[in-house]
């Protein structure tokens, strides 16, 4: 691995022009691509095998006028003039938006608020309901355009009118706060380069290869359903990854020129030491993230894929268009000029470093560092234990936007459970008599307590299938409502023994719960699987059984202490006006197994940048602790910034109005604090210091077993030493600095 990199690197150096004409015409051609196509995405949540689905099958089949698989919007009217919505002010603006409705294109079925019932108490909010012939997926632009022009004529009217349900896409506003996490994200680098050309080549490198993946990405959704947020997460990770990719092997370049070499030389022995570095970690990120895939929903799948295609890029562009770069800046590079004093002499190895420093105190005190860092964390992740999970709904909108206000309008006239009611199938096709079934169904349903509506059953055209809607008391993400929809299909096998009918619970608040409850159910076996081949990738970066396991441990502390933060903030409210969280709600189910695949990608990585460096010198005979000191001192302040790096990127996102990015944001860049700077920089020496040898251990028969992908650079650096041209020319090959900077 370490000497096809090598030659890789100078290859790259060498043919500079041609790799950069390459990687440009990457870019142009998946730029064009992504500006020719329409793609759609969705945010629909489907699961084979559950009830609500089997529901959802069933009514498609034997309701084809209901649209059961079309989207929905509910355009909701409020009167804030004080007269009702039937009278004469008020009542011919509504109809004439109920008539507009109707002739929308895609338009299956509209219910007049005044028909319908489906106007307050109050008389002053209303809404119709209307159902679209496509899935959300499927709408045009031209049809949501409609949809929101009718409703603006609607207010020219004198109504207030907002829309809301999965057909209501809201385009959102432009805004710039994720490149705050970017412009943070330079600073760090140029405080830790002290120059500006090694501080720009990491971002440029990392723009150029997230333009090409989110493009690429774009092209992908014009031929399957993608996920709205995919793009959004492959950003997030691609751009973050990416940087510190080319953060590390920069830095190696640098030491490597430090040391005498040359720079196409230079460049190929970072390339085969930390450009190793860089490949397996990458490996673990994209087999965490590519492992959503055995979730079984499409959407996370849809998440999974293209995060993992993002970091991939990442890997490409690190190994080939940075050292390509790096041909055309040559040794200008290793100038830091904006460097303190202290700095240039710890460089030059006149002085210690803030890392090394560290890294000796913690050595010194293992057991107390230890204990202080696994209890700190343990204190952190006591809130995790009330987590509660719910899939994104309208609550969870942007505060200012259609949806949210529709959301909320709805609730104030309403009640809290009218966004979520519930669609109860009640399939008789085997009873003997399907309407008493029905009949005994809308009074188990009358004799609950937590129903505040029940609507008379409907059947299809055989007789034979009936469906009744229900409106909870409850918020559609409350616990009380998920213990309502547990409570109607228990009562299920007592209606199918009294009539022979089998009742199924369904609607997009059941779906939600269904699905929530996969995700939980399949966050142990799917951790199992991504640790489980992890541990065998680690395995064979260190050959070692504890030094994996010590990382992966390490992670799991991380992300329930995550878990705790998250749940203690969006939750339970704490310091929600600091984040700007308007209301508490339970944490997203997709978040905490995202954060597991993300998570434990990232978690490899700092593992693998700083723990391979004290690998290579415990590898070239140094003790254990001196191999720590020794990989404190070359990699901390570089895994230091690379986290900052991520936190900054991560933290942009918090500025977001939706809260499902805004918690993505805080969960990962809370996760990337605790595992870098307190598992990474301090639990991992300490333990390390305490296993001493028997870290590095490895048992004979596993050792014969496993390949030597010689990621520290052993066999490579013995290449050289022995002038072998096998591996390219060898070091003292003369290669003038001034032809690198032409």
């Amino acid at each position: 691995m370490a000497t096809f990199l090598y030659r890789l690197g100078r290859t790259a150096f060498r043919r500079r022009r041609l790799v950069l004409l390459i990687w440009i015409a990457v870019l142009v051609a998946a730029v064009a691509g992504a500006g020719s196509v329409s793609g759609s995405t969705t945010d629909n949540f489907t699961l084979p095998g559950t009830q609500s689905q089997q529901a959802l099958d069933l009514l498609e089949k034997e309701f084809p006028q209901a649209s059961a698989s079309g989207a929905t919007a509910r355009v909701v009217f409020e009167s804030t003039d004080g007269n009702k919505l039937a009278s004469a002010a008020h009542k011919a603006g509504v109809e004439a938006v109920v008539a507009d409705l109707k002739k929308a294109p895609q338009v299956a079925a509209v219910i007049d608020p005044f028909t319908g019932g489906m106007v307050s108490t109050s008389g002053t909010i209303a809404y119709a309901q209307v159902t679209y012939a496509v899935p959300s997926a499927d709408i045009t632009a031209g049809a949501s355009d409609t949809l929101k022009e009718i409703a603006r004529r609607g207010e020219q009217a004198g109504l207030t009118v907002s829309l809301g349900g999965n057909a209501a896409q809201d385009d959102g506003e432009s805004r710039a706060t994720e490149l705050i996490g970017l412009v943070v994200a330079a600073l760090a680098l140029v405080i830790t380069f002290g120059s500006m050309i090694a501080a720009g080549l990491p971002l440029l490198t990392a723009i150029a290869g997230v333009g090409v993946a989110l493009c690429a990405i774009t092209i992908a959704s014009s031929v399957t359903d993608m996920a709205s947020n995919a793009s959004t997460l492959a950003l997030m990770l691609g751009l973050a990854v990416a940087i510190d990719y080319a953060l590390f092997i920069v830095s190696r370049y640098r030491s490597e020129l430090r040391e005498g070499h040359q720079p196409e030389e230079a460049v190929g022995r970072a390339l085969g030491t930390a450009g190793s570095a860089v490949v397996f970690a990458g490996l673990t990120v994209i087999i965490a993230l590519a492992g959503l895939s055995v979730i079984g929903i499409q959407m996370l799948t849809t998440m999974g894929l293209a995060a993992a295609f993002a970091i991939a890029i990442a890997v490409l562009i690190a190994l080939t268009l940075l050292p390509a770069t790096l041909g055309f800046t040559g040794s200008r590079v290793a100038h830091g000029r904006l460097t303190s004093r202290r700095v240039r002499r710890a460089e030059r190895g006149q002085a210690d470093t803030m890392g090394v420093r560290w890294g000796r105190f913690v050595t010194r005190h293992p057991w107390q560092m230890l204990l202080a860092s696994v209890i700190g964390l343990g204190v952190l992740a006591i809130p995790a234990a009330s987590l509660r999970l719910t899939l994104p709904d309208d609550s969870m909108a942007a505060p200012d936007s259609t949806q949210r206000v529709a959301y909320d309008t709805l609730s104030n006239g309403f009640g809290p459970g009218f966004s979520g009611p519930l669609i109860v199938v009640v399939d008789a096709r085997a009873s003997h008599d399907p309407q008493a079934a029905a009949e005994n169904t809308t009074g188990l349903l009358d004799r609950l307590d937590d129903i505040a509506i029940v609507r008379p059953a409907v059947f299809n055209k055989a007789g034979d299938v009936a469906l009744v809607t229900a409106v909870p008391e409850s918020a559609p993400t409350s616990q009380a409502t998920v213990d309502l929809v547990a409570h109607i299909r228990e009562r299920s096998a007592e209606l199918e023994k009294d009539s022979g009918a089998q009742l199924m619970v369904t609607g997009t608040t059941a779906v939600n719960i269904d699905v929530s409850d996969k995700l939980g159910d399949a966050m142990v076996p799917y951790l199992a699987i991504v640790v489980g081949l992890a541990l065998i990738l680690l395995m064979l970066v260190f050959r070692s059984i504890l030094v994996p396991l010590k990382a992966a441990l390490g992670f799991l502390l991380s992300v329930v202490a995550t878990l705790g933060v998250l749940v203690a903030v969006f939750q339970w409210g704490w310091l929600k006006d600091l984040f700007g969280i308007d209301q508490t709600a339970p944490i997203v189910s997709l978040l905490p197994i995202l954060l597991i695949g993300v998570v434990f990608g990232l978690a490899m990585d700092y593992e693998v940048f700083l723990v391979s460096r004290m690998r290579e010198e415990y590898v070239h005979g140094a003790t254990p602790t001196e191999a720590i000191t020794a990989g404190f001192r070359h990699g901390a302040r570089v895994v230091t910034a690379a986290a900052i790096v991520m936190i900054s990127v991560f933290a942009g996102f918090l500025l977001d109005d939706v809260a499902l990015v805004k918690s993505i944001g805080m969960g990962l860049a809370t996760a990337v604090l605790f595992d870098a700077f307190v598992v990474r920089m301090t639990i991992v020496p300490a333990v390390m210091t305490l296993l001493g040898h028997r870290a590095w251990s490895l048992p004979k028969w596993l050792d014969r077993v496993l390949p030597n992908v010689d990621v520290e650079g052993e066999k490579l650096r013995h290449a050289l030493a022995t002038g072998d041209h096998a591996t390219g020319p060898a070091a003292g090959d003369p290669e003038p600095v001034a032809s690198a900077r032409r």
